[in-house]
């Protein structure tokens, strides 16, 4: 049937064929996408220190992984010598083997009152902005011992993990590893508690006005992912202060968004 048909037709169709073929074959990356949730359950209080009043604002973070593969973070160090590991990400291929990509940040040995683990630095940060004059006032988060702590309920999430497999404590106890490895499975999520290990910014020499508060994940974008405009969030708030003390009304929550103009 071929033999019928002009030369160039014959290429044409076997060039099509051919590049078809290797579509089909060629891997595709099966990258996380990390979802930042909207700020919860905020709350005030008071850190006072050394007779000084010193107000927090504190408020929970969650950030989960809707996307077509896990986030997997492999941290290591050659010896113990050195105080830092290096992270790389480890990103899964489909009909081929995972791709690492190398130096996409730290992790750290961490201690503090309630625990002692490695941390991934920088995953998340948080900042309070004024409506006013713009003026941003961040936290200092420490870092997150990533896992799977949470299933998320997002319908269509066809590569969601049946069961959470991140459940270590991130090296609890043991500063003296040379490799630790963390991450977010599909369909799971990390969350932290408000006023746990930074989770939190001061209040102290805020005027009175609205303010947002933004969490945004993988800031620098070290992190690949299948998306990144669902990495910030926040919520709008009124701060009025009375007798000395902060009151705080949310005006609005929005989603995907650091922009929160509310009402």
């Amino acid at each position: 049937m071929l033999s019928r048909l002009p030369p160039a037709v014959v290429g044409f169709l076997l060039a099509s064929v051919l590049f078809t073929a290797g579509a089909e074959a060629a891997p595709r990356a099966l990258l996380p996408d990390l979802d930042q949730e909207a700020p919860t359950g905020l709350s005030v209080w008071n850190a006072r220190t050394d007779g000084k009043d010193r107000f927090l604002l504190g408020f929970g973070s969650a950030v989960s992984n809707v996307g077509e593969g896990p986030l997997i973070i492999d941290g290591h160090r050659a010896t113990r010598a050195t105080p830092r590991m290096t992270v790389d990400q480890l990103v899964q291929w489909e009909g081929a083997p995972s791709h690492r990509v190398s130096g996409v940040g730290r992790v750290r040995y961490v201690v503090s009152a309630d625990h002692r683990h490695w941390h991934y630095v920088g995953f998340d940060h948080y900042e309070l902005r004024s409506a006013a004059d713009g003026g941003v006032r961040r936290d200092r988060k420490s870092g997150f011992c990533l896992g799977d702590r949470y299933a998320v309920a997002h319908p269509g999430l066809s590569a969601a993990a049946p069961a959470a497999t991140f459940t270590s404590r991130c090296g609890l106890g043991q500063p003296e590893r040379l490799r630790v490895r963390e991450g977010i499975s599909v369909g799971f999520g990390d969350y932290y508690a408000g006023n746990l290990e930074g989770q939190y910014v001061s209040l102290d020499g805020l005027p009175d006005g609205r303010y947002t508060l933004v969490h945004r994940v993988n800031p620098n974008r070290r992190l690949r992912e299948l998306r990144y405009d669902n990495n910030a969030a926040s919520v709008l708030l009124s701060l009025h202060w009375q007798r000395g003390m902060p009151r705080l009304r949310v005006l609005a929550r929005c989603d995907d968004s650091a922009r929160c103009a509310g009402p």
